[in-house]
């Protein structure tokens, strides 16, 4: 076996990309875009990886010299493809917990230019306990602000060391909410009038959407080795389809010219469509069956829509809630969800559904809630799948159900409020509506409070009743 940190091509680019996370998503998307732009058109720019929280991936990627395989596995124009691709990009990564330092210097690097991150939908969001004496402070956009007023100071607040932000976060007007943040913590940490007019004028803050399904580590990594030669602890596979929708200028388009490497990044003055288009179908849709096929028995996207009775419930679902809350024209929206089940049933690639329920709530309530919403108002009625997914959502973070026993991954606080909640159901000192009622009432989890939904309270309720009693199956509604 040969060492793969002996397999680089050339010498690490220029530093210029700092990227808040290192998992399986941004590896696979931004950091395989930026290997394709390096190779292609001579872009000269290496990502350095910010691990975002206390326990995550930087030390072994560093191991590796942050080289690592990505396979892209699917289908392609009815053809099937498979190829595996040793991505240079990334030149080391910093835990800002263990070398503070570290993570302050890199702010001080003048060549710096771009940042990206996903830190996943609850990622960006104000942490109260967050403080700049902190190292790191809590939270990502309180993370980034640090960095930032570093750099604020180290350049005397030069207008142009100022950054081009591309948050990947799949929440609407990422870039927007993050700056607001950013900003909320310059007034809290007393950081100055001209460190707040910095952050909003020297550095440019862009909306983003992004759509590639990723779904995690190899299945059968001595394979991939076999065939590549040498030894990956960090090897990742995705599809071969991507898309990066990015709201930005001329300018901006010039200084990340990833549309000339034949990269399917779109730069549009308004990226709403798009966004609403991929949430809704492609995003809500894995969220919203996640819990149920899982607790009924389903391990993996592919598997669910070879499910005869999962596929048709998920068909239904798209065609008759999910469709119908939307905009675009009929047949945009039917060609895309066609598309979707195609990428869903990637052979090449096998999806655990697990993998996806990582902060489900947050996701629940940025990729369905709104569908749910939308179709009870104009419809007068419940969109009956979608609150089946809901109920479902509730029954899984009991974390065991429907004799499967499971790891949650989710923000603390969802986490102590479910193990509450299930502790006093099973006491029987509340009953499922009590339960439900409380949940979705919750002004800390819900912006939109989903219990302000006529009926939504008492037929989720209904339907976690039969979910305990009867099973995903023989609990699943019929969608007219």
């Amino acid at each position: 076996m040969k060492d793969i940190k002996q397999l680089r091509t050339a010498p690490k680019a220029t530093e210029r990309i700092v990227q808040f996370g290192e998992g399986n998503f941004l590896r696979a998307f931004v950091d395989w875009m930026v290997d394709v732009m390096n190779k292609k058109i001579g872009f000269d720019a290496s990502v350095v990886l910010v691990q975002p929280i206390a326990f995550g991936r930087v030390a072994a990627l560093n191991e590796q010299d942050c080289m690592y395989t990505l396979t892209l596995k699917g289908i392609t124009n009815g053809v099937a493809s498979s190829e595996d691709i040793l991505i240079e990009s990334v030149s080391r990564g910093i835990d800002p917990f263990a070398d503070f330092d570290a993570y302050m210097a890199l702010a001080t690097q003048p060549e710096i230019r771009f940042v990206v991150s996903n830190t996943t939908e609850a990622g960006i969001a104000h942490v109260a306990s967050a403080t700049k004496e902190q190292t790191p402070a809590d939270g990502f956009p309180a993370k980034l602000t640090q960095f930032l007023f570093k750099r604020f100071e180290h350049f005397a607040g030069a207008a142009d060391k100022g950054l081009i932000m591309f948050p990947c976060e799949l929440i609407e007007k990422n870039a927007e909410k993050l700056r607001t943040i950013v900003l909320q913590y310059a007034t809290e940490w007393a950081l100055g009038e001209a460190f707040a007019a910095w952050v909003s004028s020297a550095c440019s803050w862009h909306n983003t959407l992004v759509d590639r399904i990723v779904p995690g580590v190899p299945q059968d990594r001595p394979a991939l080795e076999a065939r590549v030669g040498y030894v990956d602890h960090s090897a990742v596979e995705a599809e071969p389809f991507h898309l990066w929708v990015i709201e930005a200028d001329e300018a901006v388009q010039a200084e990340f010219p990833a549309p000339a490497a034949g990269l399917n990044l779109v730069y549009a003055k308004d990226l709403t469509p798009y966004r609403t288009r991929k949430v809704r179908i492609l995003n809500g849709v894995h969220t919203m069956m996640t819990p149920i096929v899982y607790l009924g028995g389903v391990d993996t996207v592919g598997e669910s829509f070879d499910h005869p009775v999962f596929s048709a419930f998920i068909k239904k679902v798209i065609v008759q809630e999910i469709i119908p809350t939307l905009d675009l024209s009929l047949e945009e929206l039917n060609s895309f969800a066609a598309s979707v089940e195609e990428r869903f049933r990637n052979p090449y690639v096998s999806h655990a559904v697990l993998s996806i329920s990582l902060n489900s709530v947050s996701k629940y309530k940025a990729r369905v809630l709104p569908s749910v919403v939308r179709y009870a108002t104009e419809k007068g009625a419940l969109p009956q799948g979608l609150t089946y997914a809901l109920a479902a959502l509730i029954v899984f973070y009991k974390g065991n159900a429907c004799d499967r026993t499971y790891n949650l991954s989710d923000d603390a606080a969802i986490l102590t409020k479910f193990e509450t909640l299930w502790h006093q159901k099973t006491l029987t000192l509340l009953s499922a509506e009590q339960l439900v009622a409380e949940f979705l009432s919750d002004t800390e989890i819900w912006d939109v409070l989903p219990a302000d939904v006529e009926g939504l309270v008492s037929q989720t309720a209904l339907y976690v009743d039969e979910i305990l009693e009867n099973g995903i199956l023989a609990s699943l509604p019929e969608i007219q």
